[in-house]
């Protein structure tokens, strides 16, 4: 077995991923596999009597070859794809389910828990913790089930392993796949930085001229800018139609059986634990608990944002007359007249903007509020990673190394569209400890050449700051046991952090210091600044709706019976909902992957909504000081949340730091729909 793939000897504790490959992966995963089996056999079968230590805290460790071996795979697989990769997927996705059933439902680990949790009362808190939560995986994974009820709950996780990594796969290879060629007599409309950015993707993949892909950071401003309809027609439809089966995988791709499987499986394990339907089920241990009280959330801002977007169709479908669009509105047009709409009330042209917005310069911005807030320093170091793209910095505060921070912003054909946070290993004080390897993924338009300057949108710099925001609870965690590291905390809790760092890209302050022009230095003029604030909020009405739609949706396949036909129930919804119909889902059913990838946001897309709630209250606990940069509510904040992961139940950590539970107004009021 290639030793690297589980002690890495890279700098600063990284992988060499210069020596791995992937035929190294099989026989790496096979052995770790074994001993993770081998350890966790010897857990059950421990003849002394259960105690934390022989119990729980030997849970903690003995999973950690395998968790090396997979944080590096997943990675590749999720970063930089590729056929064998792909295979490999899924190949080890049934076998994991089935040692995750093995272990997940052991009535001897069951039993010895269980007796742990019976005295956890005289337990520290965080081993008190790590046990309940322990208990409850096992009981939430069927440890309790028996015969026929217990071989059945095996079948459906051992499914469901293929169907999600299926799904997943059609989607980036409907990705990965598409282009749509714009010949030269059709830019009209089209900014330089675009067409350039349309060129570096043809050149990408071996094509003259330039193209569209369904990378959001090319489609979208694809869709904001081309004059010429039929085109944003076509790559709309191409957008929307990923996971259809109308690419190059034919009906082989089609997501749709895959969903409706998804979610009956899901509702049938939900039956066999004893809850009514999934949501109920997924939704106990989250900080909002049942559905009713996360659609009592969805409502209250429906309403407004439907309005409001009804308002703006309204004035779009009048821009739209003046190009001698005579029909209803369509999905394609949206984004161009609100483009239009924007620069006409604000005096805002984004192109203005994007030469103060370099990847270079939000970086410095990132890391500036870090250092603000936290006193992190940056330093960049050279390591080999899985694209020369990547880059890597040491996180330091006072000397002391805090966490290795990896970026890897470029979109590729072999990288899955969206952005994201992982991490390579977690912080955790078990022996010697180790400190965090964290890494942002996102999806920005490459650089025309080695060197030039990579221009980003409003947009992808909030994606920019979001990711990072995820970094912070990993980087800042400071707790024993690994499960309740970093970002291990109740799903609609672990946005909080992400969403609150956005706000201080929007600051007077930090724009001023580090959005200059890439060519002259000059900070951007303050009213240009003022009018791309202003701006922000401009189309709130179709961002609301158009999240609004994909976590309603979402909640409704969960609830009561599945549905057989999930495109249908989709329909269902959406007209119930009255939504407008040239705003559809953010995320429709076939390329839905934040819930039929896997089960995290399954019945909880809503979370970011959530979340939003309280990090619009948690800026306000800065803004309340006078101070953005307040040290003492920096430190509340990292001593009560970023630092203790999952260390207590998410409500209790929120109230630590603000002493109290927000409303809804604060968010309306932060989207302009108030």
């Amino acid at each position: 077995m290639n030793p690297e793939l589980t002690r890495w000897t890279g700098p600063e504790g990284l992988p060499r991923f210069d020596l791995i490959a992937d035929g190294d992966f099989v026989p790496a995963f096979d052995r770790e596999l074994a001993a993770a089996e081998a350890a966790m056999e010897a857990i059950a079968a421990n003849p002394d009597a259960p105690t934390f230590a022989n119990t729980v805290a030997a849970l903690e460790v003995a999973e950690e070859g395998l968790n090396r071996v997979l944080s590096i795979f997943y990675t590749l697989a999720s970063a930089d794809s590729n056929p064998a990769r792909e295979a490999l997927q899924r190949d080890f996705a049934p076998r994991l389910a089935a040692y995750n059933s093995k272990t997940g439902m052991d009535p001897r680990l069951f039993a010895r828990v269980k007796a742990v949790a019976a005295t956890a009362d005289t337990l520290p808190p965080e081993d008190r913790r790590i046990t309940e939560l322990a208990l409850r995986g096992l009981t939430r994974s069927g440890a309790g089930l028996e015969g026929a009820a217990r071989d059945r709950m095996a079948e459906i996780r051992a499914r469901m392993a293929v169907l999600t990594t299926r799904f997943s796969q059609n989607v980036l290879a409907d990705e990965r796949d598409y282009v749509l060629p714009v010949p030269d007599d059709r830019l009209a409309g089209l900014p330089d930085w675009l067409v350039r950015s349309m060129r570096a993707a043809a050149a990408a993949r071996g094509i003259k001229g330039q193209v569209v892909t369904l990378s959001r950071s090319l489609i979208v401003p694809f869709l904001e800018h081309a004059g010429d309809r039929s085109l944003r027609e076509m790559a709309f439809r191409a957008w929307i139609a990923r996971g259809t089966g109308q690419g190059a995988g034919g009906e082989a791709a089609n997501n749709l059986p895959l969903a409706a499987e998804i979610l009956a499986l899901r509702h049938e394990r939900a039956r066999l634990l004893g809850y009514p339907d999934f949501a109920a089920y997924k939704l106990e241990p989250e900080m909002a608990g049942t559905a009713d009280r996360v659609a009592d959330l969805l409502g209250q801002v429906w309403e407004p944002a439907r309005v409001r977007a009804a308002s703006d169709e309204a004035r779009l479908t009048a821009l739209a007359r003046e190009d001698g669009v005579n029909g209803a509105l369509e999905p394609w047009d949206w984004r161009l007249y609100a483009e239009r709409l924007r620069r006409r009330d604000h005096d805002f042209d984004a192109d203005q903007v994007k030469p103060y917005l370099t990847l270079d310069a939000m970086l410095a911005a990132m890391m500036d509020v870090a250092h603000r807030l936290f006193r992190l320093e940056f330093q960049p170091f050279d390591a080999p990673l899985w694209t020369p793209d990547a880059r890597a910095w040491r996180i330091m505060r006072d000397g002391r190394l805090m966490a290795v921070f990896v970026g890897d912003y470029f979109a590729r054909p072999s990288k899955r569209s969206g952005a994201w946070c992982s991490a390579l290993q977690v912080q955790h004080k078990i022996g010697a400890g180790q400190r965090p390897i964290v890494v942002n993924v996102c999806n920005f338009t490459p650089p025309e050449a080695p060197g030039a300057p990579v221009f980003l949108s409003w947009d992808d710099a909030r994606t920019l700051f979001h990711e990072f925001g995820h970094a912070t609870h990993h980087i800042l965690s400071d707790v024993t046991w690994p499960s309740i590291s970093g970002t291990a905390v109740a799903q609609d809790f672990v946005e909080l952090p992400s969403q609150l760092y956005e706000h201080w890209l929007e600051q007077p302050a930090v724009l001023d210091a580090h959005a200059r022009h890439y060519q002259t230095g000059e900070s951007l003029p303050a009213q240009l600044r003022d009018r791309l604030l202003a701006a922000g909020k401009a189309d709130a009405g179709f961002s609301t709706t158009e999240y609004l739609e994909s976590a309603l949706v979402d909640l409704a396949f969960h609830r009561g019976e599945p549905p057989a036909d999930p495109m249908a129930e989709q329909a269902r919804v959406l007209a119930a909902l009255d939504a407008p119909s040239a705003i559809p889902m953010r995320h429709a059913t076939p390329h839905f992957s934040h819930v039929f990838s896997g089960d995290s946001y399954a019945s909880g897309y809503y979370s970011y909504m959530w979340s939003e709630v309280m990090d619009a209250d948690a800026f306000a606990a800065f803004q309340e000081t006078g101070d953005i940069f307040d040290p003492a509510t920096a430190r509340r904040l990292e001593e009560t949340i970023l630092s203790r992961g999952g260390s207590a139940p998410a409500d209790q950590l929120w109230l630590a730091f603000r002493q109290r539970m927000p409303g809804v107004d604060a968010l309306l009021r932060g989207r302009g729909l108030a």
